[in-house]
């Protein structure tokens, strides 16, 4: 009985307010291209990661995504271009985007440690709601004969500055005010422009040890909507373990460093209220690979 009415509640947040348009991550520090485009190139090489996250898992109709991303420096150092995939599903809702990235990067040293990024990206969005495979509880509700299918073209903008040790940046990663809709006068979703705001300092300990505080505060209307502060160690260059809390739990991460080129990361959320009592959990994996073949150096390590 508690799944079913976690699951409506899911559901009638979906329905009746934005949903959940941004896709969420509890590793977007290691992977930022997803929230900010200005992104492209900081690793200055080919870099290309996945992340896929299980919400709630054991409940019917629960959250998952699923993002594919891949950035490069260009023909020029101060060019950086890529693309990204993104995957969101809620219930009967899913949202699949694909985008290409472009970056112009102002370097103020030779490593490129030190850089300011201005990104855009550009892509579409497949929206689709199949009502039709609900179990509605009026007989002939016209809300739930048929399904949404649609396409909508977004744009998204960002700036990122860095250096060896902290950065800063601000993402918009949806600057389009879609809305998606059945045509006879209901309306599906309308998206709104999400504005995002994160950062990081990493603090050196001693040579082994290393301490990292990130934050991702996420504006909606005007409005704080999500709140993201974490904080993790690194044991000598190769593992990072941390947590991070938002409102209203608490995520486990850890990142290892198998090689200088491939890092993996798992992050466990312990849930709060009634999902803590029916035993569900969020888990979320990343794995990202940096090619050493382009014509850059690899710096190693890399904080950021």
């Amino acid at each position: 009985m508690k799944r079913k009415l976690v699951f409506i509640f899911l559901l009638a947040t979906c329905l009746a307010s934005h949903g959940q348009q941004t896709a969420s991550f509890a590793q977007y520090m290691f992977n930022p291209l997803a929230i900010n485009p200005a992104y492209a190139g900081s690793h200055n090489l080919l870099s290309a990661s996945f992340i896929t996250r299980f919400q709630n898992v054991g409940l019917e109709g629960a959250p998952n995504t699923q993002t594919f991303s891949i950035h490069s420096p260009l023909w020029t150092k101060s060019l950086a271009g890529g693309a990204l995939f993104i995957r969101d599903q809620i219930g009967v809702i899913s949202q699949t985007g694909f985008h290409g990235v472009g970056a112009y990067r102002i370097f103020f040293d030779e490593d490129g440690l030190h850089s300011l990024s201005f990104g855009l990206q550009f892509g579409m969005i497949n929206y689709k709601a199949n009502y039709a495979d609900l179990n509605s509880f009026q007989p002939n509700d016209p809300f739930f004969d048929t399904n949404v299918v649609q396409t909508r073209p977004n744009v998204g903008f960002g700036i990122f500055y860095r250096t060896e040790k902290y950065f800063a940046g601000i993402g918009m990663p949806h600057m389009m005010n879609n809305v998606f809709d059945r045509g006879d006068n209901f309306t599906t979703v309308k998206q709104s422009i999400p504005f995002l705001v994160h950062g990081g300092y990493v603090f050196t300990i001693n040579p082994l040890l290393k301490f990292k505080p990130n934050f991702l505060f996420k504006l909606l209307d005007g409005q704080a909507t999500d709140i993201d502060l974490n904080g993790s160690i690194q044991l000598d260059d190769l593992l990072w373990i941390g947590a991070s809390y938002k409102f209203p739990g608490i995520n486990l991460l850890t990142e290892f460093r198998v090689s200088d080129q491939m890092l993996i990361g798992y992050s466990y959320a312990l849930e709060k209220g009634e999902l803590r009592e029916v035993g569900v959990g969020t888990h979320e994996i990343l794995v990202n690979f940096r090619f050493k073949f382009t014509k850059y150096r690899l710096v190693s390590p890399r904080y950021f």
